[in-house]
């Protein structure tokens, strides 16, 4: 199926020569099908920027394109894609901005004018995917330039993003995912449907952001969770010493014979205030 008169995304693979490359933590989804899927989790694109990291050799571009996105600026590190995601700009003239670089040194909230809504849709290249995700959790000012983030993970990273206190899962991610946002795994994704097949299945995870999270500065928010975290079989009293410790939990109310993954995220927020 195809959902525009571009050659099936096999064929472009072939034309360009574009392998996938482990070092760029890359997997191309050939299945127009999944990606329009995707496209349309991230919601109304009419009238929207979408911003896409690591487009590859463009399948999710078409579908979010083909699903009525006014512009899609995609931020592509390998140079090799660009000529395939050429092609699809020559189909959809003035609608698709290409920027090559590294998605970890873009300013994000430059990309765009403000003058429409922006959408993040990715599947995200696996070894940066984490890293992006806290830099959008983190943003100042917020509410954040973004309306939504519709993302793909591994399923265990998914897992760990929507996870709530006592749950397996329950880790620095969700503290932070869960201070500021919404979110939900909206399907599976196995993985035979990617070239090359990683070893796990995947997840597309929507993101919204709350519009009045509890105040509080995030790079200290991000300390208390790495700090407690780091050594979650311990007690609080021993995993947050270097912060304060017994002193720190006191001031809060906080048992320091408790461990991180039975604290809410309220409680975490109050540990980070009083740092």
């Amino acid at each position: 199926m195809s959902f525009d008169d571009l050659p099936p995304l096999r064929e472009v693979i072939r034309a360009h020569g574009l392998f996938a490359k482990k070092a760029l933590g890359q997997n191309f989804l050939f299945d127009l099908n999944l990606t329009a899927k995707i496209a349309r989790s991230a919601g109304k694109l009419e009238g929207v920027d979408v911003i896409e990291v690591g487009p590859g050799p463009g399948g999710l571009t078409r579908a979010l394109l083909a699903e009525g996105a006014s512009r899609v600026i995609a931020i592509e590190r390998d140079e090799r894609c660009l000529s395939a995601l050429a092609e699809i700009s020559d189909r959809y003239p003035g609608k698709l901005q290409v920027i090559p670089g590294d998605a970890l040194k873009t300013d994000f909230a430059s990309l765009t004018d403000g003058s429409r809504p922006v959408k993040i849709v990715a599947n995200l290249p696996y070894n940066v995917g984490t890293e992006l995700l806290i830099r959008w959790l983190t943003v100042e000012p917020w509410p954040p330039f973004y309306e939504s983030l519709t993302l793909m993970f591994q399923r265990e990273v998914a897992e760990r993003i929507v996870a709530e206190p006592a749950d397996n899962h329950y880790g620095r991610l969700g503290v932070l995912a869960g201070w500021r946002t919404r979110s939900r795994i909206v399907f599976d994704v196995p993985p035979q449907a990617f070239t090359p097949p990683p070893k796990v299945t995947s997840s597309v995870v929507h993101i919204e952001p709350r519009s009045n999270p509890l105040p509080v500065d995030g790079s200290k928010l991000a300390r208390v969770t790495e700090a407690a975290f780091g050594q979650r079989r311990k007690m609080l009293r021993q995993s947050l010493k270097s912060l304060g410790g017994e002193a720190l939990l006191a001031k809060v109310g906080i048992d320091p014979t408790r461990r991180a993954e039975t604290l809410s995220i309220d409680e975490f927020v109050e540990l980070a205030q009083n740092i």
